[in-house]
């Protein structure tokens, strides 16, 4: 077999095939064998037909596509790899020769992927910022746990404040009427968290149990119920049970009690260590996507439409399999949106093809480098994924290998390594967050 490879246009190559005779003749012997199991031809028993009666019978076409199939099947992932080209989608075979004892001739046009030059990709600069935790940080997470703990005690003579769980009733009304979602009883309300329309929690601030007050309130332009969105409405609020927060002293009885320290002293150092390993998880994640985003902006290459497509695909079926969990179907989702699915994808273009242009960057690099996953990487992934979904190794092979994801897996992998490859060798320096 010879396989010669043309570039068309864009990253579309023409493969030009020459298969021996040989191997034409044995084709077609194999597709009478096993057309001919599958014909019932008058005069003959099943399988016994001869090729010209089976010719003659059902044409020379059904033999000579299913001869072809066999030797594509045969061919094609070794001219593939003999013209050194990498196909992203299907073929197009045009047959330019195919007689039996003469050389079958085929081109073959497919979409491969681009040819990509690479900038400069290692001792990439980044700025690396100097990781320190502020006292007054230490103190705000503390007065966060402390608000976590505090304990909460029916007000019986006061009014409502800031800050404090007011249990209500409430009847609503629009040009007075009355409108659905608006009445409820027993609701629990936290007067300054601003989880009700705008204006409603500030004007029950001064009011006792019992007291009934009329909270005036104009619904959101963007409000989730179209029925109701940019209209004002009128709430008859009662207050029926007042309870406030009593936050705890920080001292080490507090430390004892929300901790497994015995002091503050403790439970603050605790918090420090915490804050810093928050914030160098998140300078790690900063450098990694600075890191990727300067390699990718420094490389050359044109994103095919049908990775993009693929791409987008992947985007908006996720998207349905979201919202059908949900009880949605995408046609509600976009209604409800006031946009249609073309546009959808069109809102995701830009994001897909950056997302395959760094997906083919990094691959490129993987390949340069001559970076692998190992098969004990792969194992290690699977027991980590066990781990963490308290299932048998075993089991989540069996599911890896039924859906189909195991190369999904690897693929994560080699990605994952190949970034930290990048950032191992690049050059961070470290600056000030002033």
């Amino acid at each position: 077999m010879k396989a010669e490879v043309e570039k068309i246009e864009n990253n579309w190559v023409n493969l030009k095939i020459e298969v021996e005779a040989e191997k034409v003749n044995q084709a077609l012997d194999r597709a009478y064998r096993k057309l001919v199991k599958e014909v019932s031809i008058p005069g003959f028993r099943k399988g016994k037909a001869p090729r010209k009666i089976l010719e003659n019978f059902l044409g020379t076409e059904p033999l000579y596509e299913e001869a072809l199939d066999f030797i594509m099947q045969e061919i094609y992932t070794e001219a593939v790899e003999q013209a050194k080209i990498q196909p992203i989608d299907a073929p197009q075979v045009a047959v330019e020769q195919f007689e039996e004892d003469k050389p079958l001739i085929l081109n073959i046009k497919v979409e491969v992927k681009p040819e990509i030059k690479l900038g400069e990709y290692k001792g990439i600069k980044i700025k690396k910022p100097v990781v320190e935790v502020k006292e007054e940080e230490v103190q705000e997470y503390l007065e966060k746990l402390q608000k976590r703990h505090a304990r909460i005690k029916t007000v019986v003579d006061g009014t409502v404040e800031q800050g404090d769980i007011a249990i209500i009733d409430y009847k609503g009304f629009i040009d007075g009427q009355t409108f659905a979602g608006g009445i409820a009883s027993n609701v629990s309300i936290e007067v300054g968290s601003g989880r009700f329309i705008e204006g409603f929690e500030e004007q029950l601030v001064g009011a006792k149990v019992g007291e009934t007050r009329e909270v005036k309130v104009t619904f959101p332009e963007d409000y989730r119920d179209k029925n109701l969105a940019g209209k004002e409405a009128v709430f008859n609020v009662t207050i029926k049970e007042i309870k406030r927060k009593e936050l705890l002293p920080l001292d080490d009885e507090f430390a004892k009690d929300v901790s497994q320290f015995n002091t503050l002293e403790e439970l603050k150092e605790d918090i420090r260590n915490k804050l810093k390993e928050e914030k160098e998880k998140k300078v790690r994640q900063e450098i990694r996507d600075e890191v990727i985003k300067k390699v990718v902006e420094n490389a050359e290459l044109e994103v095919p439409e049908t990775l993009i497509k693929r791409r987008i695909d992947a985007h908006i079926k996720r998207l349905d399999e979201r919202l059908k969990m949900q009880g949605y179907s995408l046609e509600e989702y976009c209604e409800a949106a006031e946009t249609t699915e073309e546009e959808l994808r069109e809102k995701y273009r830009e994001q897909a093809i950056e997302s395959v242009k760094t997906d083919l960057v990094l691959e490129e690099i993987a390949q340069r480098e001559n970076i692998k996953v190992s098969e004990d990487e792969i194992f290690e992934e699977i027991q980590n994924l066990a781990k963490d979904y308290n299932e048998s190794v075993e089991n989540v092979q069996k599911h890896l290998r039924l859906k189909d994801n195991l190369q999904a897996l690897t693929y994560g992998l080699l990605i994952d390594k190949t970034i930290k490859f990048l950032v191992d060798h690049s050059s961070p320096v470290e600056s000030s967050n002033e």
